[in-house]
């Protein structure tokens, strides 16, 4: 049996997106699920390009603020406790707008984990 308790304020920020992104279940030792905390300042994107994964489902969990989501059928919003939820093969792009008053705090899950899938497209 394993077991574990991952305190947010010990998990280091990945230096590698244009927001603040903590990557719990990295952190957690987790292999199936990627769970992740975005907090986006106005103007500020969480993926660092539009995108979509071919094989990865994930779900964006509103904590505060409201998210933005990009699609190729438009713009989708979302306000605290609500989900936005991306299937296989939907291109998307996850922001928050300029203009927006507030920063958009955001757990982002997919799964399964998997590395290197995430595909650009071209809008």
């Amino acid at each position: 049996m394993g077991y574990r308790i991952v305190d947010y304020e010990d998990v280091s920020l990945a230096d590698e997106r244009p927001c603040e992104l903590r990557r719990l279940g990295a952190a957690a030792g987790l292999e199936n699920v990627a769970i992740n905390r975005f907090r986006a300042e106005p103007g500020e994107q969480l993926p660092l390009a539009y995108h979509y994964h071919e094989e990865q489902e994930e779900a964006f969990y509103v904590l505060s603020g409201t998210l933005h989501v990009k699609t190729p059928e438009g713009t989708l919003e979302a306000g605290p406790d609500h989900l936005i939820t991306v299937e296989p093969d939907s291109p998307q792009f996850a922001y928050n707008p300029e203009d927006a008053d507030d920063p958009v705090d955001v757990i982002a899950i997919g799964a399964p984990a998997v590395e290197g899938e995430v595909h650009a497209y071209d809008a």
